[in-house]
Formats: structure tokens, sequence, C-alpha cells
């Protein structure tokens, strides 16, 4: 039997190498600094890939990788590996989240330390020959409100040590629960506004996704006091960089400090580089002795294990599934991953427990799985910075205080077979549904509203004043922006005079459709929604 090929195309630890070359079944090929057109040329060799952030592991790649089985990712960010390629061709994708965090949230911390009291200007002036005692006065951070972005691993580091040097501080996690908070000795804010307002200082760790792209924009930063500075080491992008480099020659903002950036390596030109209180650095997050090693030792033993033994360990696009799991819980995978996105979508924001209840034959199996699925849905991007998979989902949710548990339902149930997602917070529980009808999975009630509609699609999510004409207007609105409606779902409850509307598109829904719906008299929410 031939050996299996492992290639390092770009550098990590020796002790992580040796950890592949000492299995008696592997060959291991260092080969750093590829093209991508050398890439291409070789990658059908090998059956598995180590990579840090250096190697683009496109679709090309992929195809073009006919024995590869795993793409193992020295670090957190997964930015530089197209997980859909890997997942259509069966190539498991992992990472190594935990291998970095204490490098990232000290390096986070240490530029806004250099920031406030102008460590990089001031080295430089005595360089160049200067004494300026007097144009370098600093600021301290004791006393001072910090903005937090983000609670899981990274900004949680930095919060124990912002308290350290007697900073309040202010935090925002769309998961984080109040009894969390608490915990952590920081003071829950609902909304990024909310967190923002009043604050000195802010620093983010939260993935780059469509929400959170420009998080910190013109307008966000005016919420922030006079002479406020921002640190941002998580994902570049998260600032508008425009926006900050003019907030801060107006004279709102005192300073940037940067390590991760929209375009990298930032253009000459950036106007955020000519911010003279700043601290810059070039991506430098996971660049300590300690994480390399940690990461490179990390991803070489997941590799090692899963080439060898099928163990799979950190895996971004696959769940740990063996034949019999696969088997009974299969049917109901796509059904719970679509009802927990809609739970997230439509559900309140920081819930405190989080729950999955089965119905009917769902529950005679193993539901671990099931249920791991549901919950990884929920959390989606939005937590743990953006690393939420089967394997880590529960202990993320244990992170941001969110009890999880499952139950099994009796008694009369209009299907023979249901699964219930639900959350509560301030004891008020908010629940999505779906049952397989037949053999097909459906969407058959939210939030005590019963309404059958597909668990795949475009959608948008209207409650609307239960009237006549509402409906019409959705569908004149729908006509004037161009949609064509593929399924349409009502329902009425009677009690709140209220009315449920699932419309299903040939096309993901526009910002200015959902605004203009918004916009319609007696229409109370619009949620566009593709699943």
């Amino acid at each position: 039997m031939a050996n299996i090929r492992v290639l390092v195309s770009d550098p990590i630890s020796d002790i992580g190498v040796q950890a592949l070359a000492n299995h008696p079944d592997i060959d291991v090929d260092v080969n750093t600094g590829l093209e991508p057109a050398e890439l291409l040329k070789i990658i059908s060799d090998y059956d598995g890939l180590v990579i840090r952030s250096q190697t683009k592991v496109t679709r090309e790649v992929i195809e073009a990788a006919s024995k590869l089985k795993v793409v193992g990712r020295a670090g957190v960010g997964v930015d530089n590996v197209d997980r859909d390629a890997a997942t259509d061709h069966g190539v498991v994708v992992m990472n190594t989240p935990t291998g970095n965090t204490i490098s990232t949230a000290e390096l986070a911390f240490t530029l806004m330390l250099s920031m406030a009291r102008r460590i990089p200007q001031a080295h430089a002036s005595i360089l160049e020959g200067r004494w300026d005692r007097k144009k370098y006065v600093g600021t301290e951070i004791y006393g001072k409100r910090l903005a937090i972005l983000g609670m899981g691993r990274i900004g949680t580091e930095f919060a124990k040590r912002a308290q350290a040097f007697g900073m309040t501080i202010s935090a925002y996690d769309p998961f984080l629960t109040a009894a969390r908070a608490a915990e952590l000795k920081v003071d829950l804010a609902t909304t990024v506004e909310d967190a923002l307002t009043g604050a000195d200082f802010v620093t983010m760790h939260i993935p780059l996704t469509d929400d959170t792209k420009h998080v910190i924009n013109a307008e966000r930063l005016t919420l922030l006091n006079k002479g406020a500075m921002v640190v941002n080491c998580a994902r570049g992008g998260l600032i508008d960089e425009a926006a900050m480099a003019t907030a801060i020659e107006g004279g709102h903002i005192a300073g940037v400090a940067l390590d991760v950036y929209e375009d990298e390596p930032p253009a000459a030109d950036n106007p955020i580089l000519a911010v003279e209180r700043s601290a810059f650095t070039p991506h430098l997050g996971a660049s300590t002795a300690e994480a390399q090693e940690n990461v490179g030792i990390q991803v070489a033993e997941q590799l090692r294990d899963y080439l060898t033994t099928g163990s799979i360990v950190n895996a971004i696009n696959m769940p740990n599934l063996d034949a019999k799991t696969a088997e009974s819980a299969g049917p109901y995978l796509d059904l719970v991953k679509s009802l927990g996105a809609v739970l997230a979508a439509l559900g309140p924001s920081q819930a405190d427990h989080f729950k999955v209840s089965y119905f009917g034959p769902a529950s005679e199996g193993d539901t671990s799985l099931i249920s791991r699925s549901a919950l990884e849905a929920y959390l989606g991007d939005s937590a743990n910075d953006g690393q939420v998979n089967l394997v880590n989902a529960p202990s993320v949710a244990k992170t941001l205080g969110l009890k999880v548990s499952e139950e099994t339902l009796a008694g009369p149930c209009d299907y023979s077979d249901l699964v219930e997602v639900a959350v509560k917070k301030d004891g008020k529980v908010f629940t999505v549904a779906g049952a397989l009808v037949g053999k097909t999975p459906r969407i058959v009630r939210i939030d005590n509203q019963n309404i059958e509609t597909n668990i795949k699609g475009n959608f948008v999510i209207v409650t609307n004043d239960d009237r006549a004409g509402i409906v019409g207007t959705i569908g004149t609105t729908l006509a004037e922006h161009q949609f064509n409606i593929a399924n349409m779902a009502l329902s009425r409850n009677a009690e709140t005079s209220i009315a449920l509307n699932i419309i299903e598109l040939d096309s993901p829904a526009s910002a200015d459709l959902v605004k203009a719906l918004e916009s319609k008299p007696g229409i109370a929410s619009v949620e566009s929604l593709s699943l």
C-alpha cells in the first residue's frame, strides 16, 4: 500500500512537521513559497495539505487535487480556503481555533497601550535625534470605558487584561448571556450602539461577515467619546478606514491601532496610514513563538489522526459522524439546520437557553448529532470569531453562557415526526418547528403560528397587522422591485391580530426591497433569509 503523502506549503514549527513525519505511513514534503501555478502542478500527488494564510486553496486547486482528503489550517481563519469547493469534493477542512488566542489578545492589548502612550511616534523621534517630551503626552487607560465587540475566546482574554488595568467594560456579543456577562464582570450591551456609546477605547474580536463589514462606520464613530481610540486585530474590513481617517482628521477620534486591513498589504496612499496617533503592525496576531509552535503541532496531529484513523477534530465542514449515526440522523440534519437559522434570524438575541425537542421517530435514536447541528446553525458565523462547527458548538455555547438542552415530547401532536428548536430569554420562549411530511422536511411552525414552507430557498418573512389589503401591498412591492414569488405561506393569530407571511423568492431579497416593505403601513417587521 502506498504511503500517505502530505504537503506542507506554508511554514509551521519543526515539531509539527515531525509529528507527521514520525508516522510510518506518512511521507511529508515541506515546500513553501509556491506560486499558484506550481501548487496546481503538484497538488494531485497529495492526500493532505497543511497551510497557514499564504497558500490560497481555491476551487481550481481543489479540483486539481484528485487525491486530496484534508486541508489543515495552522491558525483560526480559513478565508484562504474555498470551503464550498472543498465540501463539494469531499475534502475535510480543519483549523486550530485555540492555538493563537493568547498571542492575539496580547497583541491587541499591546497596540492599545502603544497608541494611548504614543510609543511608536516617540520611538521614531528618538531615532531621528529629537527629544520631544512635551509633544508626546499620552493618555492613561485606568478608569477609562472600553467597548469590546465579540466575547469569544480572544475578547474574554482581552477583558481580563483590561480589568487588571482598571478599565470598565461594555461588551456586546449577540450570544453573550446576562449570567455570563455578570460572571465576567462586564456590562452587557444589547446592541453595538449600546456598547460604543460613551466608550473611550474600542477593540473588536468578531468575524468579517456581511453583517459585520464596516461595523465601525462614520455614524457609529460619533457615539464614542471625543478623543476615543480604536483597535482592530480581528479582520480587515470591520472598520471603514476612510471614515476612520476622516473622524481622526476632524478631531473626534484620537487614534487607531491596526494589525489587519481592508486590503493587505495596505496601499501606500491609504489615508489611514497618515494618522499621526496610530500603531500599525503587519498582521502579527498569531506571530509568537508559542503560538506558531502550538498551531503547528495541533494541525499536524489533527491531519495525522484523520488520515490514519479517520478521527475528525476541529472540522469546519464535516461532523464527527459514523455510518450508523449518519443513517439514523441523516433525514433530520438539513431540517434542523434550517430551523436553527430561522431561529437565529427571528428569535431574540442574547438568549439564556437553547433547547431542541423531539416527537416521534426522531427521538428514538441518538439525537446528539441532530441537536448539535441545530445549535451550530443557530450560532452561525456570529459567534466564536466565526469558528463554530459540530465539534465545538456546545463549548462555544458554554463560553457564551447559553444553556443547551434537549427533550422528548409526548402526547398529542399534529405531526408524527416533529423537531422543535427554541430559545428562552427573560422567561419568554420563541420556537421554530419542523417535521418530515412523508419523507419531505418542512418548516411547520414559527413562534406558535402554524405555517408550512420549504426548508431551502430565498425567503422574505413578514409580520404585519391582520387586516385586508396588506398581502396585496406586499405583492405589489415585490413586483415593483422585480422579484418573482416562488411560493407563499400565510398564517394569522386571532388573539394578537398579527399575521405571518413567508414568501419564497427566485433570488435573494435586496436591501432596497426589505426597506421598501418595512416602510409600508401595517408591516411590523421584515426579515430576509437564504437557507
